[in-house]
């Protein structure tokens, strides 16, 4: 006991002797100590997994990837060479962890938004571009914000919406009709993807909030032109790379950075003015509320109904930006790539049309759902070989075992059946690697064949491990699961039906016409040669 307390009278003169420097220098050893012992406990904890070489002091391999042709190859053959799980070095010294085992996704996509959540870097991102959306939510709150936003992607809500669908369809339909007239009357080379961005903004505009933004009539908005300026802008790998490890750097003025802020503003007064118009119709009974068909009404609804499960008028306006951008860019960059499969793809393109004319009249949503079976292959093969988002990266919020359905060898050359992670480890998954693996999807996993979704045992008995939706994770899976995807499906075969069923395509400089990927708010492809986003085809009058 004498000793104690002679340990503790010592302890008192020190504290009391000390300076404020010599506070701040104990302060900063105490820091330094605990980040230390706490890197030595996750070394000590974590599994060290084998993988490629960095070939970058500063980058690791994450300037390799961004500017890869295709990340998702370079993905699949690491996983080839090191296993089902493997580590790529990042920035500064940092590491990721990539999932392509199916038995760790599931455990991954099961504690999705709680113990595997945004990044700082995505978290502040969004933040900035958008405010505080679903897609940067949460735990609880991203639960809470699911519930209130449900309603307005129902299948019954959905339902109501394919007269929207079908109407920005035909008036693309009438005005190729018009440029086909005005070439030769037999074809005429369209610029797709154009179109394909026209249409899915106007129906964004329409179901969404009642408005239409008029581009399918030739109508020049902000919006379009925002839209437009992205067409072919590509990002600042550096800045954008080192802001994975100093998120603040997202602050730092680069071209693209005004275009995202532009593009933000932009959006936020749009939404304004549509929310205010809501709300003078609502008050004026111009409108009837259960009639109203459109997101924001669903939306509106939820708000004023009293429930404890509703979104504020800022948190409305925030996923009112986000819904418009992402129904805009996802669904003309997967319509695009249809269009150009079907083009590389004649006979498949031919079959198509068959089974659409047999049909008849154009179908109801129980039809295009149910009784089209060739349109769902095609379309769920274009998401399949192209899913508009390819990787993912989440940070893990605690410590985790992720188990394994075959062994992995790690650094030290010991085989495990489950791999250990701290917290802060990075987990990415690449999207356009499983969707595509040899491993997961057998030997033509790279070929456009609709007919693997028709056939018996066409979908190999390890792509039926991947539990995302038809065993794809473009919309991705678990608590994230995209809650548009039904929309964007519907609107997606309204499309393809109605353009296929009218007018056949070609490629404009023939069958081994090259495709390349370049910028536009995502990735997008783009005919080699040509400039911007530009995908030119030879669209002719079926029948003609």
């Amino acid at each position: 006991m004498d000793v104690l307390v002679g340990i503790y009278a010592k302890l008192q003169e020190i504290i009391r002797s000390a300076t404020v420097t010599d506070v701040v220098k104990g302060v900063a050893i105490l820091w330094a100590l605990r980040i230390s012992f706490r890197a030595i406990r996750d070394k000590l904890k974590a599994t060290r997994l084998r993988g490629p070489p960095r070939t970058s002091l500063i980058f690791g391999l994450s300037k390799d990837l961004f500017h890869a042709e295709d990340a998702g190859v370079m993905y699949e053959a690491w996983a080839n060479e090191y296993g089902a799980a493997y580590e790529v070095p990042t920035v500064l010294g940092g590491s990721k962890i990539m999932l392509c085992d199916p038995r760790a996704l599931a455990h991954f996509y099961s504690k999705e938004t709680w113990t595997y959540a945004h990044t700082d870097f995505e978290r502040l991102f969004i933040r900035k571009s958008f405010g505080r959306v679903i897609l940067c939510a949460q735990g609880e709150d991203h639960k809470s914000q699911r519930k209130s936003l449900s309603p307005a992607f129902s299948n019954v809500a959905i339902r109501k919406l394919l007269p929207v669908f079908y109407n920005s369809a035909y008036k693309a339909k009438a005005a190729w009709e018009s440029l086909i007239d005005a070439n030769d009357g037999h074809s005429a080379i369209i610029e797709v993807q154009n179109w394909m961005n026209h249409i899915s903004l106007d129906v964004i505009g329409l179901a969404g909030f009642s408005h239409d933004f008029g581009s399918l009539d030739g109508k020049t908005t902000r919006v379009v032109e925002v839209f437009d300026t992205f067409a072919g802008s590509v990002p600042n790998s550096t800045i954008i790379l080192l802001a994975n490890v100093f998120p603040l750097l997202l602050h730092v003025p680069t071209s693209r950075g005004d275009l995202f802020a532009e593009m933000n503003q932009t959006l936020a007064d749009v939404s304004r003015k549509f929310l205010q118009r809501s709300k003078e119709e609502k008050e004026a009974g111009i409108i009837d509320e259960k009639n109203d068909k459109s997101i924001i009404g669903v939306l509106l609804k939820a708000k004023d109904s009293g429930t404890d499960v509703q979104l504020s008028v800022e948190e409305i306006l925030a996923q009112m930006k986000l819904l418009i951008i992402a129904g805009y860019e996802t669904t003309s960059v997967s319509l695009t790539w249809a269009l150009l499969e079907l083009a590389r793809n004649s006979d498949i393109q031919t079959k198509l049309r068959t089974e659409l004319l047999a049909l008849g009249s154009d179908p109801t949503y129980d039809q295009l759902t149910n009784n089209l079976p060739y349109l769902d292959a095609v379309v769920h093969e274009t998401l399949r070989l192209h899913p508009p988002l390819g990787e993912f990266l989440r940070q893990a919020t605690e410590d985790d075992v992720i188990p394994l359905s075959e062994p992995v060898r790690t650094k030290s050359g010991r085989a495990v059946n489950s791999i250990s992670v701290t917290h802060g480890t990075q987990i990415g998954i690449s999207a356009a690697c499983i969707n595509r693996s040899v491993a997961i999807w057998g030997a033509d996993a790279k070929v456009f064949r609709p007919e693997r979704w028709l056939e018996e045992g066409g979908i190999p008995k390890k792509a039926q491990e991947v539990q995302g939706y038809r065993h794809l994770l473009t919309f991705v899976d678990g608590p994230r699961t995209c809650l548009g995807k039904g929309f964007a499906l519907a609107e997606f075969k309204t499309v393809i039906f109605t353009l296929i069923k009218n007018f056949a395509f070609e490629m404009r400089d023939g069958p081994d016409t090259q495709i390349e990927m370049t910028w536009g708010i995502l990735p997008r492809p783009r005919v080699v040669g040509e400039g911007r986003t530009n995908v030119p085809l030879r669209v002719r009058r079926y029948g003609v």
